[in-house]
Formats: structure tokens, sequence, C-alpha cells
């Protein structure tokens, strides 16, 4: 039900804006977090967003360097992904959430999007 889009592969010191596209304005109201997955490692929280935008987290890994953002109008999150470095390869997922608070466990989500490839070159 969530599109993802933007991957891709550049270079590290480089930049990409990942966006999630939701199916409709209900999503406004959900938290909405960004994960990524390695092969053979489990998928890893990277930032979420509260339904306003008013609260924001980040993994420590990417904290500075990483933006989460969203336009409820156009039911879309964003991640402005700079500075990036080759260990920032991964599987990028957006999901959303009904919990009135910002989990960082994949359990508590209830959608998800497919995936989008970042690759990052040295």
């Amino acid at each position: 039900q969530l599109v993802e889009s933007g991957g891709g592969l550049v270079q590290a010191g480089d930049s990409l804006r990942l966006s999630c596209a939701a199916p409709g304005p209900a999503f406004s109201t959900y938290v909405m977090t960004w994960f990524r997955q390695v092969p053979g490692k489990e998928r890893e929280f990277v930032s979420a967003i509260s339904p306003g935008g008013g609260t924001t987290n980040y993994a420590d890994s990417v904290k500075g360097r990483f933006t989460i953002s969203r336009d409820s109008a156009k039911n879309t999150m964003f991640l402005q992904m700079n500075t990036l470095k080759p260990e920032d390869t991964a599987v990028y997922y957006c999901a959303a959430t009904t919990y009135r608070f910002i989990p960082q466990n994949t359990r508590s989500y209830f959608y998800w999007g497919q995936g989008t490839q970042v690759t990052i070159s040295s």
C-alpha cells in the first residue's frame, strides 16, 4: 500500500531523497517511519515522524545527515539523505502505524512498502 521511490546508486558524500507515497489521506494521522535492511541482517530503524510532523526520531547512525519530513496534503513522506556513506547501503522501506507513540520495532507497523535500493559506492 505504500510506495517508495528515489533510491539509486551514488558515490560516498552524495545525497539522495527518498519518497514514500501513501494511498489516502488517512495516513496523515499515522506515524510514518523509514527502516532499512541489508542481506543477512534484521531490518533496522532509521527515522520516524509523528502525524503532525512535530516530532521526529533518528537512529544515531544517521543523525545530522538525514532529515525526515512529510507533506500531508500530498500523502507523502520524504527522507533527505546527505553525506551518504557506504554503510548506508541497504534496501529502504517505509512503514506506517496507528500507534500514538513512535515505535522503533518492525512488529508495531501495519503498512509497508516494497522497498527501494540505495547503494553507496566508496
